[in-house]
């Protein structure tokens, strides 16, 4: 059955049609015979009992520099739609908040991926708070002397805002580090959130895995390699993807949080792993499935709409 599937994304100009995984979704979505629309979370607005947005028509090609065609942009209803796409990138402030009330609205009975009510209430540093013992010794404040006593007990530490993303922000102080007061100011300064703070987990460089998980259950990984010099391993700061398997903690850790992904409609997750230790669960906008079929050969995108297409049948 054909779908009418809206994404919801940041501008598709810019995008690299060789790792973005929204790319992929809707060139996967279009190959099952799937109608597509497109537009940014501006475009969005609530009018007196209904959810619109300003969208176009969408064809995608795997073409660099000529990746996509729009028609012309119409007022659609979201309740004519069969799936909306909420796949804005952080930051996780109060705009992208408002896009997930606003959807709410419209789920499910048009089929919201992930259900925002889950996105807006499991952000990719916090959700981890509900499985401690995945996860290594973590401090979320704003009070200075408690960020200071944490890193005293535990040395060196990863300090990171709350509500960033793609590596932004994050730094790594040692135990004789003295720049956590003036990167408190430096955060506080600008930014009512408080920080999280982390220990250091020298796994980190062997790589920082990212899971994918669809309707709870893993279907694999890649390993995210930090560049010389680096501590942080996102791609988006130079971070190298290498081929890996899953071990048998990555497969009890998602064994714990699978259920728990699937009973709030979060299809597609990506968490974070480093060594035996649980970091993040990515909920908003995951990234990695491009990279996870160049690997191991296997069409993630089309598992993630066989979970959607059962949904809506």
């Amino acid at each position: 059955m054909a779908l009418k599937i809206a994404f919801m994304m940041d501008p598709i100009g810019p995008i690299n049609i060789d790792a973005d995984s929204t790319f992929r979704l809707a060139e996967e979505a279009q190959a099952r015979g799937h109608e597509l629309f497109y537009y940014t979370p501006d475009n969005m607005y609530y009018r007196e009992g209904h959810v619109f947005a300003r969208m176009s028509s969408l064809t995608v090609r795997r073409v660099k520099g000529d990746h996509f065609e729009l028609g012309e942009e119409k007022e659609v209803n979201l309740a004519d739609l069969d799936v909306v796409w909420l796949r804005q990138d952080p930051p996780f402030d109060m705009h992208y908040i408002t896009t997930t009330h606003l959807l709410e609205r419209v789920h499910p009975d048009t089929l919201v991926v992930n259900d925002p009510f889950w996105v807006r209430n499991c952000p990719e540093k916090l959700m981890v708070l509900d499985f401690p013992e995945l996860t290594p010794p973590t401090i979320i404040a704003r009070d200075l002397k408690a960020l200071r006593d944490f890193k005293e007990n535990h040395g060196d530490v990863i300090l990171k805002p709350l509500y960033g993303n793609g590596g932004a922000g994050v730094f790594k102080l040692t135990r004789d580090d003295r720049n956590l007061a003036s990167l408190f100011e430096t955060f506080t300064g600008f930014s009512r959130e408080p920080l999280i703070v982390q220990k250091f987990l020298p796994a980190v460089s062997k790589g920082d895995k990212r899971v994918i998980l669809v309707d709870g259950e893993p279907v694999g990984a890649i390993n995210r390699v930090p560049a010389a010099g680096e501590t942080r391993s996102n791609m988006h700061v130079g971070g190298r993807p290498e081929k890996v398997g899953l071990t048998e903690r990555d497969l009890e850790i998602c064994a714990t949080i699978g259920p728990r992904l699937k009973e709030r409609g979060l299809v597609f997750v990506g968490i974070d792993v480093i060594g035996d230790w649980l970091t993040e669960i990515n909920v908003t906008s995951p990234t990695g499935i491009q990279e996870l079929e160049r690997f191991d050969g296997v069409n993630i995108a089309e598992k993630i709409w066989q979970a959607i297409e059962a949904k809506r049948s």
